[in-house]
């Protein structure tokens, strides 16, 4: 078996792991929008369209009962969603 051949037969599951971890790289994010009044530097539009983006992506996990898709998202959807909060409370 040739190293390519190899290497496309191990990316679903190296994708899958990266992306079961990379929403957890959003939690510094979180931590600095909690505090009132933190997040005017962000978009509203972009925090509405990665939160929606992320809830689809947890939609077609359940629908392809692919319950690594789900559970990244989910954490993922769950982050943006609170910073989503933040922003809407810090608007008011």
């Amino acid at each position: 078996m040739s190293f390519c051949s190899r290497c496309q037969k191990n990316s679903p599951h190296t994708l899958g792991a990266l992306e079961h971890f990379w929403p957890r790289f959003y939690l510094p994010q979180v931590k600095k929008a909690w505090p009132r009044g933190s997040t005017g530097d962000l978009s509203l539009g972009m925090l509405l369209s990665l939160t929606l983006g992320l809830a689809l992506w947890v939609a077609y996990g359940v629908l392809q009962s692919d319950w690594v898709i789900v559970a990244a998202n989910t954490v993922g959807a769950t982050l943006s969603g609170i910073v989503l909060g933040c922003k809407v409370r810090d608007i008011s």
